[in-house]
């Protein structure tokens, strides 16, 4: 069984009013991974996802494949785990 990880994310470039919140929950609930995403004041989104590290890398990819979001930075880093469940739009 693969270790479970916890990543903090900030998401810079065109990531806002594009439908990023929704396309992060729809991959994560199809990955099985639990968090959450928000948007910043800043123009940015924030989000803490939760599972396999492959799962995580699959559902950043599939954000990157819609043709409205382009993302221009991620900065990420890992952050204790949770008791979470489910993966919610704040």
């Amino acid at each position: 069984m693969l270790e479970k990880e916890r990543w903090h994310i900030i998401f810079t470039g065109k990531v806002q009013s594009v439908g990023f919140r929704y396309r992060s929950k729809y991959a994560a609930d199809a990955l099985g991974l639990c968090g959450w995403v928000q948007n910043l004041w800043d123009g940015s989104v924030e989000m803490e996802v939760q599972g396999e590290e492959e799962a995580i890398r699959q559902m950043l990819s599939a954000i990157q494949t819609s043709k409205y979001i382009l993302i221009e930075n991620i900065r990420a880093d890992k952050v204790p785990i949770q008791a979470e469940g489910g993966f919610h739009i704040r």
